[in-house]
């Protein structure tokens, strides 16, 4: 069960790569803007508002930056699905970003 949808904007180019893997009844228009839409738990919110500092939450919805975006709809076409964000996760969520290469605890201060 989903508590949340990331909503990935399509242009007409996107629509056709996502026509093309059999995903058009996946395709919802939402605010005039044709989108689709991939679910996430309260667990995957809280990875992606770590690993992108601006991400809003509104009315159980939200959009990536541009980068975000671009490499979850790359991940949806690859798995041709959009029951994905287990894996997206993994490449949109980095945990040691602005870490010291040392990490914790190591004495290498």
């Amino acid at each position: 069960m989903a508590d949340c949808y990331v909503n990935v904007i399509l242009d007409d180019d996107k629509i056709k790569q996502i026509e093309g893997v059999g995903l058009a009844d996946e395709i919802k228009e939402i605010e005039g803007k044709k989108v689709i839409q991939v679910a996430m738990t309260k667990k995957d919110q809280k990875k992606l508002k770590k690993g992108f500092k601006d991400l809003t939450i509104d009315d159980d919805t939200c959009m990536l930056p541009e980068d975000g975006e671009k490499t979850l709809f790359d991940i949806i076409i690859e798995m041709k699905s959009v029951d994905v964000m287990k894996f997206a996760i993994t490449k949109l969520y980095n945990p040691l970003a602005g870490r010291d290469v040392f990490g914790r605890g190591t004495g290498m201060r």
